[in-house]
């Protein structure tokens, strides 16, 4: 265990929207060091981060995994996935803890890996999947975090207490909407701003690389369609599921407040449904929800930033369980 204020980290893909995030939360952050701010390749050229001056003054360097090693106990990887795929292995291996953003490792089974992450050919041990609030146990051991996606840590916060109690029947549908950062910060045409704004569209249905995920730490089958709406920042979701005979409004409160109950950054709203501008630019995942006790029906509210809650704010969450420090430490 690393003393309260010895934690030395450095943040690999540092000009992305989520590595700036990140560099944002562990400048400040009393128990982090932040001594390397990287690049997403070894080619690209020293820069500083306007948008954090006087927050952070240093310079973004290019991407050295050689450094990243020697000069750090923990290391972030806001990163695509075949880099981190490629990068986490020996990081773990040369004795860093790595918490991983991108989706490289959090597939467990071999042939599903295979097909949305064919750059990842195989799992290093000492991997957790690093929804916080479900997994601290498995967080403070690992060696390597794979944070979850921004669309399932929104879906699976509010489905797994419900599945877990057995109060779900039958088909879950997730009608997801995400803001363009989501997207990565690389452009294209699908996020160009004349082609964003004023629009809302369905992609990805059948075929988004989120579904399976979602299903694995669910184990029910679920479909998820996102959208892309014209905001900056944000993900909503409305989830419609039916509740098996016999359960009562009360009983699905009941059982979100047991299951949340020392989760510090997990809001419980009821009948007063969330929205993004509640969330954003906080570590919040805000979760409301309405019973229709005569048809069975429950349709469930979660939404979150995520570029915060779903990304850099929950790989903070999980540096700061991992290292044995206060859970919402840096993240106010």
């Amino acid at each position: 265990m690393h003393s309260y204020s010895s934690v030395r980290v450095g943040v690999a893909g540092a000009t992305g929207y989520a590595g700036q995030e990140l560099v944002r939360f562990l400048a400040r952050h009393p128990g982090a060091d932040l001594r390397l701010a990287m690049g997403s390749s070894a080619t690209s050229a020293a820069r500083a981060l306007p948008a954090l001056a006087r927050l952070w003054d240093g310079e973004v360097q290019p991407l050295d995994i050689d450094r990243l090693a020697a000069e750090t106990d923990a290391v972030f990887l806001a990163l695509p996935d075949s880099a981190s795929g490629e990068l986490g292995p020996p990081l773990v291996a040369a004795g860093a803890r790595v918490f991983d953003l991108s989706g490289a490792f959090r597939l467990r089974d071999d042939g599903l890996r295979k097909r949305w992450y064919p750059e990842v050919p195989a799992m290093p041990p000492g991997v957790a999947y690093g929804l916080t609030e479900r997994n601290r146990a498995a967080v403070r051991e690992a060696r390597l975090v794979a944070c979850p996606g921004c669309y399932p840590t929104a879906a699976l916060l509010a489905l797994l207490p419900l599945a877990a109690a057995g109060l779900l029947q039958g088909d879950i549908i997730i009608d997801a909407k995400s803001g363009v950062s989501g997207a990565g910060k690389a452009p294209s045409e699908r996020t160009h701003f004349s082609e964003c704004h004023g629009n809302v569209g369905a992609y990805g249905i059948f075929g988004h690389r989120h579904a399976p995920e979602i299903e694995q730490e669910l184990g029910l089958l679920v479909t998820f369609v996102p959208h892309l709406v014209p905001l900056d920042r944000g993900i909503l979701e409305t989830i419609y599921a039916k509740l098996e005979p016999g359960v009562t409004a009360r009983q699905v409160a009941d059982t979100y407040r047991a299951a949340y109950a020392d989760a510090p950054f997990v809001r419980l709203t009821g009948d007063a449904l969330p929205e993004i501008k509640h969330v954003a630019h906080t570590n919040f995942c805000d979760i409301g929800w309405r019973v229709d006790a005569a048809s069975h029906r429950l349709v469930v509210v979660a939404c979150l930033d995520n570029l915060v809650k779903g990304a850099a704010g929950q790989a903070v969450q999980n540096f700061n369980v991992a290292f044995g420090l206060d859970e919402g430490e840096g993240l106010s």
